[in-house]
């Protein structure tokens, strides 16, 4: 019997490649059309049919603009004839973006790539498609979520557009003065810092009379008198703390701010400040003070660590009722000094944990409570600056416990 010829497997393989490519083709993810030279569909593969909601065999043999809407349908058929005119391709192996028409008049965006072919002595053209819907579901939901961002960054500064407002008014007058000034920034921070020294003197004057009268009051014994004396020193007590953030974060800015390390008792300068704040504390609130650790001796700038525990201090007696307890611990160990404050109060909402340490942003559940929304932005720079770190943990209606933690070297 005669061996068969090297050659006898030739068409065999043909087929097996023809069948190859033709299950690849209609089992490709983008879609896949090729057309003649006048524009008339020769084949569509599912993915295709799938994206044009339309079988097969409505579109092959039909011109390819069934599947375009205007105005690309009315250009598609001139923009053949000028290619096999001129040869000049404006899609043909660039690709670019276009849209489809589905069978049920609904238009989608796809990315479209064309090649031509010569095949048995004619052209035929392929495209490939890859829609390009969820990429545009996916831009939009970014634009709307960028809206959102907006909108949540207007309500949350509305509460100060009245002081923003005055201060740019300020800024203007002032500079009208100062022509030579580049930086408006610079101005900024002079207007500032001037405004709250000027302000501090009529302030600390108020806080004299009302301690004066207070005292020459005590003889008539009147409760009308003692409220309102106590009102006009609460006032003048909230707009001192809002002009010393106001001066602390100018400093700041200004890198002005510079760390002297001492070497301190930080027991001796936490009794101090227990002490300091129980006298402007709620009506039976107490300030529980404790140490933790053998030694009380840091190397801080004792100056900066004040001015935080202080601002958390205040913050625990503004958001806690009466008659509660505040905790305020230190601890020395060989590693860390840390130093934490718990209050009882109104916690701050799980949204808002992530937005607590920036410049002017306030809790949502603050109320009429007043305050500036500066002093834990404060806070985070001093400790910062002190190769300290600040925590908290926080829940609504649970209370609040901040943590500043500063290695030991």
């Amino acid at each position: 019997m005669p061996k068969p010829s090297h050659f006898g497997n030739v068409p065999m393989q043909i087929m097996e490649n023809a069948a190859l490519l033709k299950a690849i083709i209609e089992n490709a993810i983008d879609g896949i059309i090729t057309i003649d030279e006048r524009g008339k569909v020769e084949s569509i593969n599912p993915a295709a049919c799938k994206l044009f909601q339309r079988d097969a065999a409505e579109v092959v043999g039909k011109n390819i603009t069934v599947l375009m809407p205007p105005p690309d349908r009315d250009q598609h058929d001139e923009y053949i004839h000028r290619y096999q005119r001129t040869h000049e391709p404006h899609i043909i192996g660039i690709g670019r973006e276009v849209k489809g028409l589905r069978k049920d008049g609904t238009v989608f965006p796809f990315k479209l790539g064309v090649t031509e072919v010569q095949f048995l002595g004619r052209k035929i053209f392929t495209g490939f498609i890859h829609d390009l819907s969820r990429e545009k579901e996916a831009e939009e939901s970014l634009r709307e979520y960028a809206a959102h961002l907006e909108e949540l960054v207007e309500e949350r500064t509305h509460s100060l557009k009245k002081t923003v407002d005055a201060l740019q008014q300020a800024k203007e007058e002032v500079s009208l003065s100062l022509e030579k000034e580049k930086e408006l920034g610079q101005l900024k921070s002079r207007f500032v810092s001037m405004a709250s020294h000027e302000f501090r003197t009529p302030l600390s004057a108020v806080q004299l009379s009302a301690s004066l009268i207070d005292k020459y009051a005590q003889p008539f014994d009147n409760p009308n008198v003692r409220k309102h004396i106590a009102k006009i020193k609460n006032a003048v007590g909230n707009l001192t703390t809002i002009l010393n953030d106001f001066l602390s974060l100018e400093k700041l800015e200004a890198g002005k701010v510079e760390p002297a390390f001492n070497n301190f008792d930080l027991v001796k300068l936490a009794e101090e400040i227990t002490e300091e704040m129980q006298l402007i504390a709620k009506q039976d609130q107490s300030i529980i003070y404790q140490h933790t650790g053998t030694s009380s001796v840091v190397s801080l700038d004792p100056n900066l660590l004040k001015n935080c525990v202080i601002n958390l201090m205040s913050n625990a007696i503004k958001y806690s009722g009466e008659n509660t307890f505040i905790e305020f611990n230190t601890e020395i160990n060989a590693r860390y000094c840390i130093i934490t404050v718990k209050d009882n109060g109104i916690g701050i909402p799980e949204t808002d944990h992530k937005h607590m340490f920036e410049a002017f942003f306030r809790a949502h559940n603050t109320g009429n409570i007043p305050g500036t929304g500066l002093g834990l932005n404060i806070v985070a720079r001093y400790a910062d600056l002190m190769n300290g770190k600040v925590d908290f943990t926080s829940s609504l209606n649970n209370g609040t416990i901040f943590t500043i933690s500063f290695p030991i070297k």
